[in-house]
C-alpha cells in the first residue's frame, strides 16, 4: 500500500512540474521569447539549456539574466549568435514575468 501511495505521489509531482513547465513555455511564447530561443536548440539566440548550463553554480546568475532580459544585450553568446543582439524586453514584459522566465530557464 505504501509503495502504491508513493507511486501516486510521484506521478502527481511529475504532472505538477510538467504543468508548470507548460505554463512557463506559454508565458515565453506570449512574451515573444520563442521567436529567438528554444529549450534545447539554438534558433537566433542560444538554447535555454545552454544558458542554464553556462550559469549553473553562479550565485549572481538570476540577477544577471534578469538584467539582460530587461535591458537586452550582445557579446555574451557571439559564437552562437554571430553577434545578433538580444532586444530589451522591459517594460513590454512585466518584471514579475521576466523573473518567472529566468527561473524557468535556470531550472532546465
Amino acid at each position: 500500500m505504501k509503495s502504491k501511495m508513493l507511486a501516486i505521489s510521484a506521478a502527481a509531482a511529475i504532472l505538477a512540474v510538467s504543468g508548470t513547465a507548460q505554463a512557463d513555455l506559454d508565458l515565453a511564447k506570449k512574451s515573444g521569447c520563442l521567436a529567438c530561443h528554444s529549450v534545447d536548440k539554438k534558433v537566433v539566440g542560444p538554447a535555454w539549456k545552454d544558458v542554464a548550463a553556462k550559469y549553473k553554480g553562479d550565485a549572481n546568475a538570476k540577477a544577471t539574466l534578469i538584467d539582460k532580459v530587461k535591458k537586452g544585450g550582445k557579446g555574451n553568446w557571439t559564437k552562437v549568435t554571430g553577434g545578433a543582439p538580444m532586444p530589451p524586453y522591459s517594460p513590454r514584459v512585466k518584471d514579475a514575468d521576466i523573473e518567472k522566465l529566468v527561473d524557468f530557464v535556470m531550472s532546465l
